[in-house]
């Protein structure tokens, strides 16, 4: 394979944004070589290592004393959530009923334990499903699965998607990707026996590189998890179920640990950055932490029109930006064939004026005005 075989990739890399929309910031080698070290001393690299365990251990007890199973990637812990909690898609209870507005990444996932997605649009306060909606949708008595995700890491309670579970008898996940600072802050609502996805991918807040984890208050669903990310193993050698390999290595999590030793500082400078952000930018509409996760900043446009001025405003000024979840889940090439509910003008609306803007820990005073006037330049 030649360089030019990966052009798209390494143009991707060193796209030039004089203001990056990300900049991750994870733990430094000095902080990580005790954890490192530990590595070295047991040998162990994977297959719930030391470090693993422990890590397990420690963000059980930020999370409230609930269960915790680590996974290789955010993705990978949604398939163990879904497995965990649904198993693979049955022929009668084939379709997993979840939001347009998301990324493309819990398409991925659903697909992958055999369920055909049916998109549904969302709400327009909360940007997420209305479990009271889905009571009456036509296809429920197809639906082997309804994905809740939480959009940009807003804080998605338990106990109406409990309800509806309930109510339903149809297995609920929560894709909850971005949502980690709730499950620390508010466990008692944020996690129960549904299943909670999370991700620990760099573009994240709490970030390891690449990682996610599966948290759950029940002990049954906890186990069935580990099961579902270790092909199946139950503890032992026989696979009691369907699974993938979705274990975290032991350099992952010497990265996670290292991370939380200072998850406080860190999201206090995260918080720091969105107040000033916010202010910079008055008098746009600005949603930042903790309304959302901290890892986002974004701005919403009044309408497609000033939405298109902003984003040439931004480039001009070669100001990062993204929308994070494009034109909705329901508009990619792959996607589009796939069945919808008839109409998702929600989700459209959203997925053309929410702008998300740089947002990092270390976000300059002078970057940050740069941005503020831009904005100020087209919402004004």
């Amino acid at each position: 394979m030649n360089r030019s075989s990966q052009a798209l990739w390494e143009n991707a890399l060193t796209a030039a944004e004089r203001v990056a929309v990300c900049r991750p910031l994870l733990p430094s080698a000095d902080r990580l070589l005790p954890y490192l070290k530990v590595i070295d001393e047991t040998r162990r690299y994977s297959n719930h290592g030391t470090l693993l365990l422990a890590l397990q251990q420690r963000l059980s007890e930020a999370m409230g004393g609930n269960f915790v199973a680590l996974a290789s990637s955010g993705t990978t812990a949604l398939e163990g959530a879904i497995l965990a909690s649904a198993g693979r898609a049955r022929p009668q209870r084939h379709v997993c009923l979840m939001p347009a507005f998301t990324f493309i990444g819990s398409v991925a996932a659903v697909e992958r334990c055999g369920f055909e997605p049916h998109f549904v649009d969302v709400d327009p306060e909360t940007w997420m499903l209305d479990p009271r909606y889905l009571l009456n949708h036509p296809r429920l008595d197809s639906a082997g699965l309804v994905l809740a995700v939480s959009a940009f890491g807003r804080k998605v309670d338990q106990a109406p998607w409990t309800a509806f579970r309930d109510a339903t008898s149809i297995p609920v996940v929560i894709d909850g990707a971005a949502m980690v600072e709730s499950t620390f802050a508010s466990p008692a609502e944020c996690i129960g026996d549904i299943p909670v996805a999370l991700s620990f991918h760099a573009t994240k807040a709490f970030a390891i590189g690449e990682g996610g984890a599966v948290v759950t208050s029940s002990e049954r669903a906890w186990r069935s998890a580990m099961a579902a990310l270790n092909f199946g193993f139950d503890g032992t050698r026989l696979a009691v179920d369907a699974g993938v390999n979705g274990k975290m290595s032991e350099y992952h999590a010497a990265i996670g640990h290292a991370e939380l030793d200072g998850w406080a500082e860190k999201l206090s400078r995260y918080r720091k950055v969105s107040v000033s952000l916010r202010e910079a930018c008055e008098p746009a509409e600005m949603i930042v932490s903790p309304a959302i996760g901290a890892n986002y900043a974004i701005a919403r446009a009044a309408s497609d029109q000033e939405s298109v001025r902003f984003q040439r405003r931004l480039e001009l000024s070669g100001i990062g930006y993204r929308r994070w979840y494009g034109d909705g889940a329901h508009l990619h090439p792959h996607t589009m064939a796939l069945p919808r509910d008839q109409v998702l003008p929600i989700t459209e609306e959203l997925s053309r004026t929410l702008i998300g803007l740089p947002m990092s820990v270390d976000l300059s005073a002078e970057d940050i005005s740069l941005i503020g006037e831009a904005v100020r330049e087209v919402f004004a």
